[in-house]
C-alpha cells in the first residue's frame, strides 16, 4: 500500500495550523507532499517561488515533507506524485460543506483517491492564512500564529510595501 499523502493548499501565507497538520500528517504516512498551489483564482500576498521556498523553510525539520508547487488540478499532481490520500484540515464546521464538495468532486474524478480530514490543535483552530495576512497587512504582531520565517518574510514585505 501506499503510503503517500497530499495535504494541498495556497499556504499564503503557512501558519502554525498548516504546520501542525503537516507534522501529524509525518506521523501517519511515510511520504507528505506539501503542494503549495498556483491558484488563479486567488491574489496571494506571496508569489508561488517564495510561497515554496518559505514551506521547504519551515518544513525542513520534518524528515519525510517534501514541498511542490503545482499547477492545475489536484487530481494530477497527486497523480504525479503517487498519492492515494488528500489531506484537508478542517478548522470549523462550516469549513466542513466546501470540503466535503472538493472530496467528492476529487474522488468522481479520481476514485481511487481519499480524502482525509484532521483539525488543528486547539491552540490553532482560530489562526486562518486570511487572518493573518490582514494582521500583518496592518502592521500587527503575527509571530504566535506562523513559523518564524514566514513572520519575517511577512515582516520584510509590509514593510517593503509601505516605502
Amino acid at each position: 500500500m501506499n503510503k503517500t499523502v497530499i495535504y494541498p493548499g495556497t499556504f499564503d501565507p503557512l501558519t502554525n495550523g498548516h504546520f501542525d497538520l503537516a507534522q501529524r500528517a509525518s506521523r501517519l504516512f511515510e511520504r507528505v507532499i506539501v503542494a503549495v498551489a498556483k491558484n488563479p483564482s486567488k491574489t496571494p500576498l506571496f508569489d508561488l517561488n517564495k510561497r515554496i521556498e518559505l514551506a521547504k523553510e519551515a518544513l525542513k525539520g520534518l524528515s519525510n515533507v517534501e514541498v511542490t508547487g503545482f499547477e492545475g488540478l489536484l487530481i494530477d499532481c497527486a497523480r504525479q506524485h503517487q498519492a492515494h490520500v488528500i489531506l484537508r484540515g478542517l478548522r470549523a464546521v462550516s469549513d466542513f460543506e466546501y470540503e466535503f464538495q472538493l472530496a467528492s468532486m476529487n474522488r468522481n474524478m479520481m476514485p481511487e483517491l481519499e480524502t482525509l480530514f484532521l483539525t488543528p490543535a486547539e491552540q490553532h483552530s482560530f489562526i486562518s492564512a486570511n487572518l493573518v495576512r490582514e494582521i500583518a497587512k496592518l502592521g500587527g504582531n503575527v509571530t504566535q500564529f506562523v513559523p518564524a520565517i514566514v513572520a519575517q518574510a511577512l515582516t520584510k514585505l509590509n514593510h517593503n510595501m509601505k516605502k
